[in-house]
């Protein structure tokens, strides 16, 4: 399985939970252009901060798509979320 780590702020981290958004966004760098081009994954999981103990989920990743400037990264159901995050 592979498994893209992404770390997001709060209110992004919230929203994805709540399945409110159904995209992530990464700006076009040479960075990002080495872990998301020409690969695919299976999950997502993304960690609201670097902490060990920071609130983490599991997402479903339906593909990522390039355009002009960034890299759109299509999310799938909520596979596993924190707890205190309500899911719609």
């Amino acid at each position: 399985m592979r498994i893209l780590h992404l770390t997001l702020k709060k209110e992004y981290f919230d929203l994805i939970a709540s399945g409110e958004k159904t995209e992530e966004y990464r700006e076009r760098k040479p960075y990002w252009m080495s872990r998301l081009l020409g690969r695919t994954y299976d999950e997502i999981h993304f960690r609201n901060g670097y902490r060990p103990d920071s609130p983490f989920m599991r997402v479903e990743c339906k593909g990522i798509i390039p355009s002009q400037s960034h890299y759109v990264i299509k999310l799938g159901k909520v596979l596993e979320s924190p707890s205190g995050v309500e899911e719609k």
